[in-house]
């Protein structure tokens, strides 16, 4: 496959080729990996009088006329488009600039949803592309892909560029996909599929070439998880003696009764851990249903074997959450003797360096902890449990790292963000699953409203009389400072406009990110004593806060969260007895924004929110990609290729049962796109 800079091509050069890296193009090869992120038929467009209010749709007409709208607040810019059939208003707010470059008679292509204002068509802010009479042959006339886009690189030139490449390099690219497995699946040559990913003739052809591109990021990433399970599994590990009485005794210690989905997943912690190779487990439950709990299980299964845990989380507030909670609950009782410590970044030096050498000497058998567990200076006497708490806010190697430290110690990852089967499968094909899907019993209901930012008064006044009535309230922001950007309400300015106007008289406390854990502390100890009323508060409370008497929830410019940060957030709240009430002030504008909170406000079940906002976001955008390699997953969706998923994963599991370090020459091309693309995994799995 050509190695050629892109910047060698002709018509790019230094300037351009410093744009295209913004698209993570340095390379031919780069460039022909850019896939469509939709497509749009131009074989034949829909006549404007016949489009249909509420769809999105792709119209191509001549500019009639364009001008500002200096009366309107958002500055917006209005162009009327028109064909042979009729006329359509197109509207884009705050781009005073686009005025200067629509000009009468232009010809314009517009995709976006159509709705009827004043009793006239019109599309809002709809993606656009002008049209020059010598480029027609790339971009009308046919089924059309559209890329990614930054700044001073437009559609055209990117259509026109992959065609010069196309040309000159297409002949390069190799076949990673074996020719067996090609041929029982009939999948294309790549070349072909390459060419016709871009510029496909029809519809069929379109579609074979995506599903040949997605069967090969399919079978990659499958190659790479199955290796790791393999890594890890085909290794001897710590087996722990779990006598029999051992559940029983700790159900005992506990002052609640489990539910049943927790006794499910202790009893698989159990399992695993009395097995010669080591545990690869994950629990999936919902914010609030009990995980921590069954965590702590196999941290006290530990101590009866007479070895070590760990527990990371991804902050220090949970991290202490979770020290207090062990302590709390095993103060008393069968297990009150395990020595247990705390270790943060903010733990002072000189505890630091006694709590290293308890580790060292196994004078400690549980440390619950942040990053600070990972750093060089840490050895464990004889770990062998890890549990990694939201396991989305760590790499794959940060995870290795504390693993590392036990000789192939058990490991339980949990994460409160559920995740649909389809995905779990292509994330987490390497674990075995256990869900928590049911909530303690004696829980509150949580109501969810949403009302326009007009409203806020009325809803303040509400959290001010059930406030007075004995509830505590949360009030959220995006935003630490107020942004020049954004017009967004701060969480430093709001909190003294509240507490000088709307809630006077009562007691208000504020914590964001940028505060010293010293100073979040105190205020949180605040407001668990109920010496506050209100917490004023960012993001910082998506996970680890639990305040049973809050039943109360502000999210401010709710649009601006994603699903999951305000599934997140709202789960807060109905930690306790009584029912509980999320209000979300949003203006939504785009479409997904909108799809968002209607999700929210339907239902408080973490797994549908989580396939709502899988179908919304796509794969790609689900967890980070950075951290999952999900930067390769371009042309393939687990939800809706489900059938090609299981396929390359199948293939994948037979490739890797002959060839379990991928050494045999036919596969050093695999071995190798698979070093590039997912570094992160080949190489704490292979060795050279």
């Amino acid at each position: 496959m050509s190695s050629t800079p892109i910047q060698f091509i002709k018509g790019v050069g230094p300037a351009k080729a410093g744009l295209l890296a913004n698209l993570g193009i340095a390379t031919v090869e780069d460039l022909l990996y850019l896939f469509p992120y939709r497509y749009e038929d131009r074989s034949q467009f829909t006549p404007i009088a016949m489009v249909q209010a509420g769809v999105h749709q792709t119209v191509c007409g001549t500019i009639i006329s364009a001008r500002r709208n200096f009366y309107s607040k958002n500055r917006a810019v209005e162009v009327m488009v028109g064909d042979k059939s009729g006329r359509i208003s197109c509207v884009w707010f705050n781009q005073p600039y686009l005025v200067n470059i629509f000009k009468e008679d232009q010809e314009i292509v517009l995709y976006g949803k159509v709705d009827i204002f004043s009793k006239r068509l019109q599309m809002v802010v709809p993606d656009f592309e002008l049209i020059s009479k010598e480029d027609r042959s790339l971009n009308m006339g046919r089924i059309v892909p559209i890329y990614p886009l930054t700044k001073g690189i437009s559609q055209r030139y990117l259509r026109k560029l992959i065609d010069t490449c196309l040309g000159l390099h297409a002949a390069e690219l190799q076949d990673i996909i074996p020719q067996d497995v090609r041929r029982r699946h009939d999948l294309n040559p790549i070349t072909q599929s390459i060419r016709q990913i871009h510029f496909p003739p029809d519809a069929t052809h379109q579609q074979k070439a995506i599903d040949r591109i997605a069967f090969e990021e399919f079978f990659l990433f499958q190659i790479c998880v199955i290796l790791r399970r393999l890594s890890i599994v085909n290794k001897t590990g710590i087996t722990h003696k779990i006598a029999p009485s051992l559940i029983e005794d700790f159900k005992a210690t506990l002052p609640f009764t489990l539910t049943g989905a927790q006794t499910k997943a202790i009893d698989d912690i159990a399992a695993d851990m009395a097995k010669t190779r080591p545990m690869l487990r994950m629990i999936q439950g919902d914010v609030g249903s009990g995980k921590t709990v069954a965590a702590f299980f196999g941290c006290i299964a530990a101590w009866t074997n007479r070895k070590q845990a760990a527990v990371m989380a991804p902050t220090e507030i949970l991290a202490q959450q979770h020290f207090f909670n062990f302590q709390k609950l095993f103060a008393q009782g069968a297990f009150k003797r395990i020595r247990t410590a705390l270790l943060i970044s903010s733990t002072p030096a000189k505890e630091k360096k006694v709590i290293y050498q308890q580790l060292k000497e196994g004078e400690i058998d549980l440390i619950i902890g942040t990053h600070a567990l990972l750093e060089e200076t840490i050895a464990f006497k004889e770990l062998s449990f890890v549990v990694i708490d939201e396991q989305h806010k760590f790499g794959v190697d940060q995870r290795a790292l504390l693993t590392a430290k036990g000789s192939n110690p058990d490991i339980l990852i949990m994460t409160a963000t559920p995740i649909p089967r389809t995905l779990c499968l292509t994330l987490y094909g390497d674990l075995d699953v256990s869900v928590i899907n049911e909530m303690p019993p004696g829980r509150g209901l949580i109501k969810t409203y949403q009302f326009p930012t007009a409203k806020a008064q009325a809803v303040y006044q509400k959290v001010r009389e059930l406030v007075l009535k004995g509830s505590q309230a949360y009030i959220i922001y995006p935003l630490v400072d107020e942004s020049e950007k954004l017009e967004l309400k701060a969480a430093k300015d709001q909190f003294l406009h509240l507490q000088k106007f709307e809630f006077t008289g009562l007691r208000l406390g504020l914590v964001h990110g940028q505060m010293t854990r010293q100073e979040t502390d105190a205020i949180m100890e605040q407001f668990k004593r109920q010496e506050l009323d209100i917490l004023v508060a960012t993001t910082i409370l998506e996970v680890g806060i639990d305040i049973p008497n809050a039943n109360v929830m502000v999210i401010e410019h709710a649009e601006r969260f994603g699903l999951s940060q305000l599934h997140q957030l709202r789960g807060r709240i109905g930690r306790g007895a009584q029912n509980a009430m999320c209000v979300l002030l949003a203006d939504p504008v785009t479409e997904e924004s909108k799809l968002r909170l209607e999700a929210i406000v339907a239902t408080t079940d973490g797994f549908k929110i989580a396939e709502q906002d899988l179908n919304i976001r796509g794969p790609g955008h689900y967890f980070g990609r950075h951290q999952h390699g999900l930067n390769e997953l371009k042309m393939s969706n687990p939800i809706t290729q489900l059938e090609i998923l299981e396929k390359a994963r199948e293939d994948a599991i037979i490739l890797t049962k002959r060839d379990s370090q991928l050494s045999a020459p036919e596969h050093r091309l695999i071995k190798n796109t698979i070093r590039k693309r997912y570094p992160q995994y080949l190489d704490l799995i292979l060795a050279g």
